[in-house]
């Protein structure tokens, strides 16, 4: 199947030239005159869908997903997910990115940014989901691993800066772009394919179900994650980690089409043990919150002290480049949180000049992190776009506050996970499941 034309579309029949799509895409890859249809650079494109977000020409003929056919658009996986659905031989196991409980209530005519993650894990079990399971969780194993990663690399002064590799549409940007520096990438896999790799190995053995009989989804905020589960080297666990993506606008559109009340619906809990996430895993949907989450891990594995304050205001904001210098024992760690794709060649240049002064650097593609991803709900309004992404911000960071353990290394789930199954972070099993190897597809 070619994921790239099923991802990110354009109808030409549609599209009316206003070039709105050119102006936010990172990469240059939308072309055309102004006022005539556009075409995308399919060898530039790298799957973020903010062209989507921003596309506001649509017809009142309906999609196959049940909403008004807009120019830009993706075509998605639906038809091949009910299928699966209704398939009585499959195990059907789901995950949800922390992004899409802050904003999947808008589709229902909630609030913007309404955090609703009992009520997604309810609708899910009524879709036929057999385990409900959280990419938080997955996001906390990601801390473990890359905030090892990051402490060897220090001490050993090797391969720094270290890129968070969370983001699949930045990853494919440095393959696609600037392949001389991968080896400044972490290793590490995004949470979604570890806990992908997790729930066909961990969780079905401790559940005893064969993996050949697991269907392995997830709920996606992003556009790129079909092309990153489809990608070599995403099938350590034996089988596919994960079969398919939907996006938060997909799911929306399946609970419509199911007719589940998902305003009125009793809340429900994620299933345990993959369900059940620290509060740096659920900050992993804003921009910034990796690098947040890794340093309140980082410090205390580090130093063997608590950390005074979990709450790291001056990581956090909307600034293109936010950078700092945080004090973890005897070491100054430089770090700088890239806000939007098109701001992060500067810092890539001064890799390649040698004037680059950083130890850990989180770049993410989406202007404002997952949560403005461009498989979440549409905002048709441009007033209402800066309103939502500070309410499902917001969301997010109330959630870390709210839960009793706020670090990924205190996740007694976490722990569990490395005493029964993986061993260390880093450790043989660790290497095999958890992390990855990116390969150069330099544009000439």
């Amino acid at each position: 199947m070619d994921t790239i034309k099923n991802v990110i579309n354009i109808d030409k029949e549609l599209c009316s030239g206003c070039r709105r799509c050119s102006q936010v895409c990172p990469v240059n890859a939308i072309e055309g005159n102004q006022g005539e249809p556009q075409s995308i650079n399919r060898d530039l494109c790298i799957l973020c869908g903010q062209c989507i977000q921003i596309c506001s020409v649509y017809s009142m003929d309906t999609n196959k997903n049940n909403e008004p056919n807009f120019a830009a658009y993706n075509l998605g996986r639906l038809k091949e997910l009910k299928s699966a659905l209704n398939n009585s031989n499959l195990i059907k196991m789901v995950q949800c990115a922390p992004a899409v409980r802050a904003s999947i209530a808008e589709d229902f005519g909630l609030g913007l940014g309404d955090l609703t993650p009992g009520k997604l894990a309810a609708s899910l079990r009524l879709l036929n989901f057999d385990k409900v399971y959280d990419t938080s969780f997955g996001a906390d194993i990601t801390i473990m691993e890359e905030g090892s990663e990051l402490i060897n690399r220090v001490m050993e002064n090797k391969n720094l800066p270290m890129f968070t590799s969370c983001c699949s549409a930045w990853v494919k940007y440095i393959e696609n772009q600037h392949p001389e520096i991968l080896k400044h990438l972490s290793s590490c896999k995004s949470p979604q394919q570890m806990t992908g790799v997790i729930m066909k190995t961990y969780g079905a053995e401790i559940e005893n179900i064969d993996p050949s009989k697991i269907f392995s989804v997830s709920v996606m905020p992003c556009t790129c994650k079909q092309h990153e589960c489809d990608r070599e080297g995403m099938s350590s666990s034996g089988y596919k980690d994960v079969d398919l993506v939907i996006t938060t606008r997909e799911l929306a559109y399946l609970i419509k089409d199911a007719g589940i009340d998902f305003v009125n619906i009793k809340e429900e809990e994620f299933d345990n043990p993959l369900g059940n996430y620290s509060g740096a895993g659920t900050i992993f949907g804003v921009t910034g919150g990796v690098m947040e989450a890794a340093i309140r891990t980082g410090y205390e594995l580090i130093t063997k002290e608590k950390i005074e304050d979990v709450n790291l205001s001056f990581i956090r904001g909307n600034e293109r480049i936010r950078t700092a210098k945080v004090k973890v024992g005897d070491w100054d760690l430089n770090v700088a949180v890239v806000c939007g794709l098109k701001n992060v060649d500067t810092i890539i240049e001064s890799i390649k000049d040698g004037s680059c002064d950083y130890h850990f650097i989180e770049v993410m593609t989406c202007p404002q992190g997952c949560i403005s991803g461009g498989g979440q709900p549409k905002i048709l309004l441009d007033e209402d776009r800066e309103i939502a992404y500070e309410k499902r911000k917001a969301s997010l960071y109330k959630h870390d506050s709210n839960l009793l353990v706020r670090k990924s290394h205190e996740n007694p789930h976490i722990k569990k996970l490395y005493k029964e199954f993986l061993g260390e972070p880093l450790g043989r099993i660790s290497h095999d499941l958890l992390h990855t190897k990116y390969k150069a597809t330099k544009i000439k």
